[in-house]
């Protein structure tokens, strides 16, 4: 018989998880691993809320097992390490992402790419190597591999830093690879929510010129005078989408609502690319046409590896990326799922875990 969250492991913890598909998180005691010789432990400060904890928390991409703890944007203070731990020590500040495990044997693991293992341990939901389930960050301490721990630069805040463990690296990741890092690259970033504002974000710390296409006229000012953005276009306008034909080096697409993308196809220059960061439920309508007539590229990205997550909270730390947050007290978080869903939020929710979570 399984154990119950509780008694599968010696060491309490507290968190706030679902129990099922209505996605209300509730005060929960469940258990974590004893301290291994490469684990670290530490205790959690904040953890930002990510659209994805949504869909996850009420199971609509179908795997999700109950009781779940969401949470894969943590960061806090060391409190204990294993014997053969070499990058940390107690007291460190320490950060954990969207991943906790991977196979550490295969081409991507070998080339720093855990994020394309196959057998990636998600922070969680997912099984981890020992059978039990993993456990996110709204919780009062985690422990993991420290493989897969990341060193807190001392000058990033904690807080609006957080978020950068998923939405910063889900954009600085296909910015870096796909070639659009270099100063004076015309950037599109589609949407302007969570993900998008770390993209233009990120894009202006490399030089590029931004360009944000929403469908919400509304933010053209947040978008231009709060994120520095440098042109604004109203992308169900055709009128300022013809204005823009072929002028872009490559577009970060963060939208997860099914959208056309024959538009955005439009304005990229020959050889640009359009990679998608969100993820819609529907497929894709696509004329191959738009495609070879200016040999442009559709591509996808997911997150990145461990290696280029700490690169990009070092280079954050460096040029001033933070998202901009609302900070909030973990009993308000449910709160907080409702207003994702109506995009009422600029841009991420981070929860102030250690002044707010309070064990029974």
């Amino acid at each position: 018989m399984a154990k119950s969250p509780e008694s599968e492991h010696p060491i309490k913890a507290y968190g706030y998880a679902a129990r099922d598909t209505s996605g209300l998180l509730s005060p929960l005691t469940f258990s974590r691993r004893a301290t291994g010789d490469k684990d670290v432990r530490f205790k959690v400060l904040y953890c930002g809320i990510c659209h994805s904890d949504l869909h996850f928390v009420k199971n609509e991409w179908g795997f999700t097992t109950y009781p779940v703890i969401p949470g894969h944007e943590m960061v806090g203070v060391v409190t204990e390490v294993g014997n053969k731990v070499e990058k940390f020590k107690v007291g460190d500040k320490v950060g954990v992402g969207c991943l906790v495990g991977s196979c550490r044997s295969c081409q991507s693991c070998a080339n720093d790419l855990e994020n394309y293992c196959p057998k990636q341990i998600l922070t969680y939901g997912f099984p981890y190597h020992d059978g039990t389930r993993t456990y996110g960050g709204y919780s009062d301490h985690m422990v993991a591999d420290e493989h897969f721990v990341l060193s807190w630069p001392e000058n990033l805040p904690l807080d609006s830093g957080a978020p950068l463990l998923c939405a910063g690296i889900t954009t600085y990741s296909p910015l870096r690879h796909f070639g659009l890092d270099k100063p004076g690259m015309k950037v599109g970033v589609v949407g302007l929510g969570g993900l998008g504002h770390a993209a233009v974000k990120f894009a202006k710390a490399f030089g590029a010129e931004v360009t944000v296409f929403s469908t919400t006229p509304a933010k053209k000012q947040e978008a231009l005078e709060g994120l520095k953005a440098d042109h604004f276009i109203v992308s169900k306008d055709p009128e300022q989408m013809k204005s823009a034909a072929s002028s872009l080096d490559g577009i970060i697409d963060t939208v997860s609502a099914t959208h056309p993308i024959a538009p955005l196809i439009s304005v990229l220059k020959p050889d640009g690319k359009l990679v998608l960061v969100g993820a819609p439920e529907k497929p894709l309508e696509l004329a191959a046409f738009s495609l070879i007539a200016g040999r442009k590229i559709i591509a996808g990205s997911a997150i990145g590896g461990l290696k280029e997550t700490q690169e990009m909270l070092d280079f954050a730390a460096k040029h001033g990326v933070t998202a901009d947050i609302e900070l909030i007290p973990i009993d308000y978080v449910n709160t907080a799922m409702e207003r994702i869903l109506k995009s009422d939020v600029r841009y991420r929710f981070v929860i102030d875990v250690a002044n707010s979570l309070k064990a029974p």
